[in-house]
């Protein structure tokens, strides 16, 4: 019997009406700065989202070696980025923040508050985790949350992606399919109140029902650095929660898509579909390979019962050393064995980006 591996969070996508600005600030910001590609073409295997025409892009998945998932920081090249036009709330449905790992969140509020503004106070999450919001360049905020763990130590605070604040309008719903179809089958709290203590986020004062879901340990090749991650899902209960990609594409300004890193994705395929959540996007339908510049793999897309966007790729090839023409056949790979700390390394070494 066919099975498949969800090994993580590999990656959020951030939407933005400039690419090096964006990236240079999570270099500065949050230490984002090891390539793991880039790529300027057309994206042609988004058409249900980008308005039935293809659209030049340029994108980039980039890493912190600390651990976490990436950024996937992508922009219009030849069409004009579509800002959400009206200010997005507590419990809008789509991703309202992406959670950030800090393995001290007192210590980096310090750090970062005295070179950014736009930062809240420390306080917990409902489940004790400490935490603080940080709204970057063009007003998308994080939830930088307090995790000890650290895949490569660089004596950063920071580390990569480890969840998401997720708006939707039926918890019930929401809570089945996170957990019976990506894996958040652990509730780590369920809480009914207004959301925040400092009102640093819109409408952070209004009651709403907030549930934390975490998955167990996972396994595959990047599961180690991707770590644990968790879903916060928010369901506002005083207003009516609009959709923050209601008339825009994919790839406009925001929080796109939250990715999964997967292996066996004709399994999965039957296994969403069956859960009622089929693909709405396959790169690859006949089994073909898709080349995404310096990577290449099978990409597809669902969504969650508010339309939110979920991705998942399987990687075929993988850059270690793009230069040297070193890369990576995970094909020919047992996909239940962690890749070793040195390759990581050398993408360190050959791969790290400077803030220009």
């Amino acid at each position: 019997m066919e099975s498949f591996m969800i090994s993580g969070i590999q990656q959020i996508g951030v939407g933005t009406v400039d690419f090096r600005k964006s990236w240079n600030w999570y270099i500065d910001m949050f230490g984002v700065d090891i390539r793991i590609l880039e790529d300027d073409t057309v994206a042609e295997r988004m058409l249900p989202y980008t308005g039935g025409q293809p659209q030049q892009r340029h994108a980039c998945i980039a890493v912190n070696l600390q651990g976490g998932g990436g950024f996937e920081i992508w922009q219009y090249s030849k069409r004009e980025p579509q800002p959400c036009p009206f200010t997005i709330e507590v419990g809008d449905l789509g991703v309202l923040a992406a959670k950030l790992k800090c393995r001290d969140v007192e210590a980096f509020y310090k750090e970062i508050s005295t070179k950014w503004k736009d930062c809240s106070t420390p306080e917990t999450l409902p489940d004790g985790t400490p935490c603080f919001y940080v709204k970057d360049l063009y007003g998308n905020w994080f939830q930088i949350v307090e995790r000890p763990d650290v895949f490569i130590d660089e004596g950063k605070l920071t580390g990569g992606m480890i969840g998401a604040v997720v708006g939707v309008t039926n918890m019930e719903a929401s809570i089945r399919f996170y957990s019976e179809v990506l894996g958040y089958t652990t509730i780590k709290s369920d809480t009914t109140g207004r959301f925040s203590k400092n009102y640093f986020l819109p409408s952070a004062d209004k009651q709403c029902r907030r549930v934390i879901l975490e998955a167990p340990q996972r396994e595959g090749a990047f599961a180690a650095l991707f770590g644990g991650s968790t879903i916060e899902l928010v369901q506002a209960l005083e207003r009516t929660p609009r959709k923050i990609y209601e008339g825009r594409y994919w790839g406009d300004p925001g929080f796109i898509q939250i990715c999964f890193d997967v292996t066996g994705m004709k399994a999965l395929g039957k296994f969403c579909a069956e859960k009622g959540h089929p693909f709405t996007v396959d790169s690859c339908p006949g089994g073909e390979q898709f080349d995404m510049g310096d990577a290449s793999g099978h990409f597809t897309y669902i969504e969650d019962p508010d339309g939110t966007l979920i991705e998942f790729v399987e990687t075929h090839k993988v850059p270690v050393a793009k230069k040297l023409g070193w890369f990576i056949d995970m094909k020919k790979r047992d996909p239940k064995k962690s890749l070793p700390k040195f390759l990581f390394r050398m993408m360190g070494l050959v791969s790290r980006e400077k803030v220009k």
